[in-house]
């Protein structure tokens, strides 16, 4: 069952959508589906049979970038509630076909983030194996105003992992069933603005990185060994950031 709020689907938005299908594929093992014309030419990245993130193609010039989605049992709910906790909706409410309802917010601290009311498709149905999604975080430089808009818009069952002053961390819910982060990233995002990252579950996290840049990517952060896995941060081709984990080298 899924937990209020979390992340359900990711979205890359790209003019080079041949570039983005072999970076990815070779990457991940993913491909893609068929575009469709109803849908402007939508495509979703498989993984196996199982849709794991959208494809959007978008004229030269557009600024390519991933998106997450988290999911709502109440569209309207949750942009009612996120306009009064200092968001903006900024793509209004749009029903796709019977799959559900989307739209897409920017929160308190200015973070993009997209909401997802599911009818017949729930977005990815497997996380934290390898090849598909492992974790979720926005990196805000509003901490405070971001855990409250999460909680109040999206129903966040929020849990204080850590609140020293090098590390704040709240999580949407509790040890093993978190499903999603707010990280307090006001001291290192030097001047970036707030944003919405993921990280895909890699076999080995070095291998994953030399085989990125072999194939037009580059390392924005080195591989590091963490708690929860070692973790490196990517540019595709097209300059887009993403997160990959992998298991440290002791794990097993």
């Amino acid at each position: 069952m899924a937990t209020t709020g979390e992340p359900c689907w990711i979205q890359l938005t790209t003019s080079d959508i041949d570039t983005a299908i072999s970076f990815y594929g070779d990457l991940f093992g993913w491909a893609a589906g068929e575009p469709s014309e109803e849908f402007g030419g939508y495509r979703m990245f498989l993984r196996g049979d199982e849709p794991v993130g959208g494809l959007v193609p978008t004229p030269d010039g557009v600024s390519s970038s991933w998106s997450v989605f988290l999911q709502t049992p109440d569209l309207t709910h949750t942009l009612e509630r996120a306009t009064a906790s200092g968001g903006r909706v900024v793509v209004e409410p749009m029903q796709i076909a019977d799959l559900g309802t989307m739209a897409e917010i920017v929160d308190p601290a200015g973070a993009a983030v997209g909401a997802w009311q599911a009818d017949t498709f729930p977005g990815f149905v497997t996380r934290a194996e390898v090849g598909a999604p492992s974790w979720f975080e926005t990196l805000s430089t509003s901490y405070d105003d971001a855990v409250a808009f999460y909680r109040d818009a999206f129903g966040w069952d929020t849990h204080v992992m850590s609140d020293t002053p090098e590390f704040r961390y709240t999580t949407l819910g509790l040890n093993e069933n978190a499903r999603a982060g707010v990280m307090d990233a006001t001291g290192f995002l030097d001047g970036q603005p707030a944003r919405w990252q993921f990280y895909v579950q890699v076999d080995e996290t070095d291998e994953s990185v030399a085989r990125a840049v072999a194939t037009g990517g580059e390392v924005l952060t080195a591989a590091e060994d963490t708690p929860y896995g070692r973790i490196a941060t990517l540019e595709d081709p097209a300059g887009v950031r993403f997160c990959v984990m992998g298991p440290t080298p002791d794990a097993g």
